[in-house]
């Protein structure tokens, strides 16, 4: 590879790094005025922080229409708390469902060393910016009425009621239960004295939303189960402006999907989820794109990681009309969930209602290894008392020695075909005019001498799956939100340092780590016979393609994959002060012929 070409991969490298840095540059977020935008009120109300904490601050709070708005009223809004040991719960008579949910054993915010004078007291919360009440029935006059639902409380919950003047009463009994569930039954009661005709309705599920100003948009969406298999989350990527290759698209107004399987739809964001499990499906999910509060644009200066236009995507079930004859009544059991993504607490629960709901944990195909990786990790951490940063090592150590003799062999391998090399070269040489042949000879030439040319391959094939197991497993562990390791204070994100003066971009030290050890352990791996030596001097060089993918990525995988590297070279330098010197490769060196002088 020449000069000019290196010279292009480092510019383009560089170019990779400070991407968002030159965008933000030339196109700075703009601050919104008062009301220009929809962003909803803020609900966060005083109970919303540690039971030993001072008041919060106040919150700044931003009016907008909702998407299916309640009838206005001037009656007063009434709400009703209960709290359990995990969860405080406020449900509200606008809607007659649950507003908000404080998860009392998670921070809002996790405080770092450079970011401590901007963490917050408050308690991690789900539908913090809603629409309206989880449960709250919408679409149309014939069973909104003016929204407004008398609430009671009953002995382990909450009874919301309304009759509405077309003879149709609804109510909806809330039980508080175990494992972060809220238990609903609604009836639906026509009590005139003549058949009821109602609309389809749209049973409100909750708002996805971001936790805090640092939170993954990419982890920000909804997800729903067919009956057989977890749709992806669906989210950012289905809004967006901008299609294939960056060309300019008009969004959809709304997702919608489901045909009488919708068996359970999740709003959720990284690290938490709220989760509609009715017992019978549901005929279709429907879900649409709402604005958020900004944040202000100090804070986005501030930290390159503060999402500059936060979004959320309010989430509905949706039922078909139905026709009540008078006096007929109909139920409808709703199991909630409204908690963090823990895998054990939504496996139990899958397995009390059947409906694989742990999906939710986005493990994807990779789910066998994200979720023994896990188990493993909690088991070290809760019975050996590892931190969680000395668990992953362990296990990295662990699953090395597992491999070690496949990686070993590769070695060996490796070397012995270094050592052919100059009869290699000279056989494709020799029937460089006919493929066929110069590949049938090669494949001889290895198998006399017992050579498999994938055996460099096969131990990167085989530890992919842990790999990627990793990889899904990290990203929404809610165990690794806050987990320390040496200057590393969340394994859950970027371990950034400090911000570089006069660019506002992070310093993070580990992928730098990472980085670093995979270029030397490049060196130290020989290319593959034949290899092009550009070619193979672009493969030496590759991994500064995932330093730049990984940069801003946990330093939960940064770590794995770090220490990875680490015994990978000292398992290299072992394998060669061990070989034996290679025999020579049997029968004379084949020549290429003279060229014949002109």
């Amino acid at each position: 590879m020449d000069r000019k070409s290196i010279t292009v991969l480092v510019l383009c490298f560089l170019l990779l790094i400070c991407w968002r840095w030159v965008v933000d540059k030339l196109y700075p977020p703009k601050v919104l005025p008062p009301g220009a935008t929809n962003s909803l009120t803020a609900t966060l109300t005083t109970s919303n922080q540690f039971p030993t904490s001072a008041t919060p601050p106040l919150v700044t709070e931003t009016t907008a229409p909702a998407l299916r708005p309640l009838t206005n009223t001037n009656i007063p809004e009434d709400l009703l708390e209960i709290t359990n040991a995990n969860a405080h719960y406020t449900f509200s008579s606008y809607g007659g469902g649950l507003k908000l949910i404080e998860l009392l054993q998670y921070p809002e915010t996790v405080s770092t060393r450079r970011e401590h004078r901007s963490g917050t007291n408050r308690v991690a919360t789900l539908n913090t910016f809603t629409l309206a009440p989880t449960l709250a029935l919408l679409d149309g006059e014939a069973v909104e009425g003016d929204g407004i639902f008398r609430l009671t409380r009953t002995a382990n919950g909450v009874r919301a009621e309304k009759t509405l003047t077309n003879g149709l009463s609804i109510i909806k009994d809330f039980e508080i239960s175990t494992n972060y569930l809220v238990l609903a039954t609604v009836k639906l009661e026509n009590r005139a004295e003549q058949a009821l005709a109602l609309p389809a309705q749209e049973w409100f599920a909750g708002t996805a939303t971001p936790m805090n100003a640092q939170d993954k948009a990419t982890g920000v969406g909804m997800m729903w189960y067919n009956g057989s298999k977890s749709q992806d989350t669906i989210g950012a990527s289905y809004f967006s402006s901008r299609g294939f290759a960056c060309t300019p698209r008009v969004p959809p107004g709304e997702y919608r999907a489901g045909a009488s399987n919708v068996f359970w739809a999740a709003v959720h964001n990284q690290f938490f989820a709220l989760v509609l499990m009715p017992k019978e499906p549901a005929l279709n999910v429907v879900m649409r794109k709402i604005d958020l509060p900004r944040p202000s644009l100090e804070e986005v200066q501030q930290d390159t990681r503060v999402i500059a236009e936060p979004v959320g995507y309010p989430t509905a079930l949706v039922y078909p009309a139905i026709a009540l004859a008078p006096h007929q009544v109909i139920q409808r059991d709703v199991a909630v969930y409204a908690g963090p993504k823990e895998y054990r607490t939504l496996a139990t629960i899958s397995g009390l209602f059947n409906n694989n709901v742990d999906a939710v944990m986005g493990f994807g195909f990779w789910g066998f290894f994200s979720k023994a990786l896990l188990l493993w990790m909690n088991w070290l951490h809760s019975v050996l008392r590892l931190p969680y940063g000395w668990a992953i090592i362990f296990i990295t150590v662990v699953i090395k020695v597992v491999f070690w003799p496949l990686t070993q062999a590769s070695t060996r391998s490796a070397k012995r075909m270094q050592a052919l090399q100059p009869q290699i070269k000279a056989l494709q040489e020799k029937y460089k005019d006919d493929p066929v042949k110069a590949q049938r000879k090669m494949m001889e030439f290895w198998k006399e001498h017992k050579i498999n040319p994938m055996s460099g391959c096969l131990p990167t094939l085989i530890q992919m799956p842990v790999f990627f197991g990793f990889f899904f497993m990290i990203g929404s562990a809610i165990e690794l939100r806050g987990a320390s390791f040496l200057w590393v204070s969340d394994l859950s994100r970027p371990d950034t340092l400090f911000l570089l003066p006069g660019l506002n971009f992070p310093f993070n030290l580990l992928p730098l780590i990472m980085g670093a050890t995979m270029l030397y352990q490049a060196h130290l791996t020989p290319p593959s016979p034949g290899m092009d030596p550009a070619q193979a001097k672009m493969m030496r060089y590759m991994p500064l393609i995932f330093l730049v993918f990984l940069y801003n990525y946990s330093a939960g995988l940064t770590l794995y994959w770090t220490v990875q590297n680490l015994l990978s070279i000292v398992q290299t330098k072992l394998t060669r002060a061990t070989t034996q010197p290679e025999t020579p490769a049997r029968g004379p060196v084949l020549t290429p012929p003279l060229k014949k002088r002109k």
